[in-house]
């Protein structure tokens, strides 16, 4: 009797191990959606699988486009063909040989890949109506007429089929109704044989790690329950884009089989940053809390959270009506990157902000925050908003804000290890580790890093530069330390030396060069009293837009994304260069810049300066004429001047046209 007990509690083991689970509890990775709208360059599957070993450092997961071949160039939301064969796999984004090579990759690297999978809707062949027949291990598959709702497109698709000798099912949507291309009937027996096959084919042959289900709200949450118990993804995570409440339900409608984008997590954030008002991240938007926050279902929808400030949808796109996060990516980021839940990077992001969000994860691992951890508010105001949530390693306090530079937490077991525009993270000193301010990676110019001990301990901390590990007899710091990382590549590791012990090493590798030696473009012009700034984009940019300001004004009509920028000229690299230039009544200058293309991907917030060279890393250096452009008040006559053999000249003999120097700069008469 006891065998047979025992045996059972295997087998039953085992069918639990084997069920869809979802989203992992206590799950502590980082996502990176892999692409932006209209991002062919930077998403193809070369691009990404040759970035796999800085990625993996950081990234858990990386979500990429839906891979099938969609007949055309797109973005994978019309799908066409869902099974390999033939071209079935060379997408917009590289081919099926591609394809699988990434994914391969990423998997040896310890990055799971997540599928976007499109099965509200299907493209046709050549009408209304017809589907490509595929044929898979033998095995064919095809959807029908009778495999669209009976309602679709507001019922003008049954008028078209009716009036063209087709039938559509009997059955009307269990979702909401999408127009631009045929809803599928989820009842439907043939449709669930070929989705099923179709998500198999993704997790057991070209090797997917889980699921990114697009708009669910489509169709029942039961048939994703139904696919993902089939499937048994490791991961699943739907675009169930509405308050939390219908997110939740949706969750619910899974069986848990499957997490959520926490749209409303976003919008929160948006609110916070776009206005300036950091008390929001606390308030619900519109009614609507976070999934993560305590105030809803007392957060235990946690572990079904993948939390996100921006992605394809939300960001600016042209001719589409978004709301994107206008300012403070920085600062979403480090909120983001802190709080329970799972997190989920957006591309464009990832590649304007590289070192600030490497660093912040670094301190997430660190800490080991976990999607299911908890948090207490600690500050809330206009200004700024502080945060406290529980690591497994440490508690990391987060503060955001205008004014999370100057705040200073109460106690004394802070320790501050990051800090940025408009953020800066600390541990608690019972982590008791080392750390090293910057994040791996490389850098021109002089790089200097920060070492502290994050400890209540007296220690010092021991640190090599050639990739041993730090002993007792390494060279020794005080906490608190700068020191300088030499051109070449380095590998810096930093301990704690607690007595004759070394614990807790840190590990950093750097590749430091120096600034490349810049030209200006001669095609870049400043006109005398001109106040303006070029800017050199990607060659995949298509409409660079202009948004500069100061603490009273805004110089660019004041609308995001602001005004159109003039190509100016293009480089040999492809790259193309733009200026604005300010039209109106000068009296002022801007203190801030930011170019956009069209509003989507776009830089940092920018120091202005007149007559500057900026490219998407920051300024690159100014326009270099010798001569001072242009002035934003009145000369002062008084200044002595001398001629360009220094020779003293009186104001009143300054020739037109002449080149004089004045307090150390060179200026010209007009």
């Amino acid at each position: 009797m006891m065998k047979k007990i025992y045996t059972t509690l295997i087998v039953l083991a085992a069918t639990l191990t084997a069920s869809a689970q979802g989203w992992p509890a206590n799950y502590g990775g980082v996502m990176l959606q892999g692409f932006y709208w209209d991002g062919y360059d930077d998403a193809q599957w070369t691009v990404l699988e040759s970035q796999a070993d800085e990625l993996s450092q950081y990234f858990k997961l990386v979500w990429i486009p839906q891979s099938g071949n969609c007949g055309g160039k797109s973005m994978g939301y019309d799908d066409l063909y869902w099974f390999p064969g033939g071209n079935n796999y060379n997408s917009s984004f590289g081919t099926e040989a591609e394809l699988r090579s990434m994914i391969k990759t990423f998997k040896s690297k310890g990055i799971g890949t997540i599928a976007d999978v499109v099965i509200n809707h299907r493209r046709n062949v050549s009408n209304w109506v017809d589907f490509p027949k595929e044929t898979y291990k033998d095995v064919t598959y095809q959807l029908n007429s009778t495999d669209i709702v009976s309602n679709d497109d507001g019922g003008a698709t049954k008028t078209w089929a009716n009036s063209n000798g087709y039938s559509l099912s009997s059955n009307a949507d269990t979702g909401e109704d999408w127009d631009g291309m045929r809803d599928l009937d989820h009842k439907s027996t043939n449709v669930q044989t070929n989705v099923k096959a179709y998500l198999k084919m993704l997790l057991e042959d070209l090797g997917y790690a889980g699921f990114r289900y697009d708009m669910v709200k489509g169709y029942a949450g039961s048939y994703t329950k139904m696919y993902n118990e089939d499937a048994k993804p490791q991961f699943s995570v739907g675009e169930c884009w509405d308050g939390t409440t219908t997110i939740k339900n949706w969750i619910d409608a899974t069986g848990k089989t499957s997490a959520a984008f926490d749209f409303q997590f976003r919008y929160t954030v948006r609110n916070a940053a776009n206005n300036g008002q950091w008390n929001r991240l606390a308030q619900a938007n519109e009614g609507n809390y976070p999934l993560i926050s305590n105030n809803y279902s007392s957060g235990s929808y946690k572990q079904y959270a993948v939390t996100f400030v921006e992605n394809h949808d939300t960001e600016k796109r042209p001719n589409a009506a978004q709301d994107p996060l206008k300012k403070d990516t920085l600062a979403a980021n480090a909120y983001l990157l802190a709080m329970p839940g799972t997190p989920c990077v957006f591309m464009t992001h990832w590649q304007d902000c590289k070192q600030d969000i490497k660093s912040m994860i670094d301190v997430r691992y660190l800490a080991g925050i976990q999607n299911t951890g908890s948090y207490t508010q600690v500050t809330s105001n206009t200004n700024v908003y502080a945060v406290s949530i529980e690591g497994t390693k440490s508690k990391l306090l987060c503060v955001v804000g205008k004014t999370a530079g100057s705040y200073t937490p109460s106690g004394s077991s802070w320790v501050k290890v990051l800090s940025g525009y408009h953020y800066a993270y600390y541990l608690d000193k019972a982590a008791n580790t080392a750390w090293i301010s910057h994040a791996s990676g490389s850098y021109e110019g002089t790089l200097k890093v920060l070492l502290s001990a994050v400890t209540s301990n007296d220690a010092k901390l021991v640190y090599t530069t050639d990739g041993s590990n730090p002993t007792s007899g390494s060279k020794q710091v005080a906490s608190g330390t700068e020191i300088t990382i030499p051109k070449g590549t380095t590998t810096l590791k930093v301990g704690l030396l607690i007595g004759s012990s070394v614990s807790s090493i840190q590990t950093r590798t750097y590749i430091v060069t120096d600034p490349e030696e810049f030209t200006v473009p001669s095609f870049c012009q400043v006109s005398d009293g001109e106040m303006c700034a070029f800017f050199e984009s990607p060659a995949t940019w298509t409409k660079v837009m202009c948004w500069a300001w100061d603490n009273n004004n805004n110089y660019t009509g004041g609308s995001w994304p602001g005004v159109d920028c003039t190509q100016v000229g293009t480089l040999d690299n492809g790259n193309k260069v733009w200026k604005w230039t300010y039209t109106g009544t000068l009296t002022t200058k801007p203190t801030g810049i930011i170019f956009s293309n069209n509003g989507s991907s776009q830089t940092d917030d920018l120091a202005f300066e007149n007559a500057a060279y900026y490219n998407k890393s920051g300024k690159k250096m100014g326009i270099v004429t010798g001569i001072t452009p242009v002035k934003y008040q009145p000369a002062r006559v008084n200044r002595q001047s001398y001629d360009l053999w220094g020779r003293k000249v009186e104001p009143a003999n300054l020739r037109k046209g002449s080149v004089y120097i004045m307090g150390g700069k060179k200026y010209i008469k007009r």
